[in-house]
């Protein structure tokens, strides 16, 4: 290591005081200061894509998700599936008591019967019109109950889907304030994703979205955006997406926490090592030292952007192809010369 060396005398030749009788004596001191020029590790950067990710979290949600409740109160006959069971659309899931259904059956077989006879009767001059329609209209009507009550008679599932509550067992009363079963659809799931307003622009749909659950351990599932709510909550400055997941393999379940992280595309930026960045104190500004060709150091501020791993991007600050110090930061000064390892 080449030092430059200057000696400064602080104290001269010590002076005898003749003719005064004093003793005293001034000691010779002699201090040699040494001034090192500071050597340092660099790098040169440049400039490369970098992805535009972020990551967020959120819950696995059915896509689909339906309450099984028939429209009016009635004895439970039949339980025909139970919770995690796994239901196709149609597929009768219980059966309520069916005495009503049979009593209004019955009714409208005997008004079907009098409705043909009063139409004989009409065509042969007996009945007014209005008597016909007055009577065809009742029969319409009970006809309607008739199928309301086979509809809720008799419950079948909406969708291909998992049971995931049962309320109610076989001879309970059921009522319209809670549901005999949930049904919910699993393939495809979906997730609610809060993103930052700053990014609303650069989410279009379609969007590939990568996720993790903590359930599932080393599994990456892959969806894509699905809707993009038009309004910004304006406590959270952050925007939903719906994200969704095929979820073929039923592997993500209603309930799951998940960390969806977001592409919003690359950027051609300069990238550099993390441990060239300095913290101004008391500020939350960074600092590059940048080592120009006379092998002085300019302490220059630099905007980052995405951090990954070990480095990160540069939005504003450093040109592409310079050489930065990423050792030895600590003994340097703004204009000082350094020496490179």
């Amino acid at each position: 290591m080449k030092t430059i060396i200057r000696t400064m005398f602080i104290a001269g030749a010590a002076v005898l005081a003749a003719g005064c009788g004093s003793n005293k004596e001034a000691k010779q001191a002699v201090v040699e200061v040494a001034e090192v020029t500071p050597t340092v590790a660099v790098a040169q950067v440049s400039k490369r894509e970098v992805p535009q990710l972020a990551t967020y979290t959120s819950t696995v949600q059915a896509y689909v998700k339906n309450n099984i409740t028939p429209q009016t109160g009635g004895r439970i006959a039949a339980i025909k599936a139970d919770i995690g069971d796994f239901v196709t659309e149609g597929q009768v899931l219980a059966e309520i008591d069916k005495a009503q259904l049979q009593q209004a059956q019955l009714q409208l077989a005997n008004q079907e019967v009098e409705l043909g006879r009063l139409r004989s009767l009409y065509e042969a001059g007996g009945l007014s019109k209005s008597d016909l329609e007055a009577v065809e209209l009742q029969y319409n009507v009970t006809r309607t109950q008739v199928q309301n009550l086979l509809d809720n008679t008799v419950l079948r599932s909406p969708i291909n889907g998992v049971v995931t509550a049962r309320n109610y067992d076989v001879g309970d009363m059921c009522s319209v304030s809670a549901p005999i079963f949930t049904v919910e659809q699993i393939v495809p799931v979906k997730m609610l994703v809060g993103i930052s307003e700053s990014d609303y622009s650069k989410v279009k749909k379609g969007d590939s979205v990568e996720l993790v659950a903590d359930a599932v351990p080393g599994k990456t599932f892959y969806g894509k955006i699905r809707k993009i709510y038009p309004t910004i909550d304006p406590v959270t400055r952050t925007f939903i997406v719906e994200v969704v997941v095929e979820n073929n393999y039923k592997t993500l379940r209603p309930g799951m926490f998940v960390r969806a992280t977001v592409n919003f595309g690359n950027n051609n930026s300069v990238v550099i090592p993390d441990v060239a960045v300095v913290k101004q104190q008391g500020s939350g500004e960074r600092f590059v030292y940048v080592l120009n060709e006379d092998g002085t150091v300019t302490y220059t501020k630099v905007t980052l952007g995405r951090r990954m791993g070990a480095e990160y991007e540069v939005l504003e600050g450093i040109e592409d192809g310079a050489t930065i110090v990423t050792g030895g930061q600590i003994r340097l000064k703004d204009g000082m010369k350094v020496k490179v390892n």
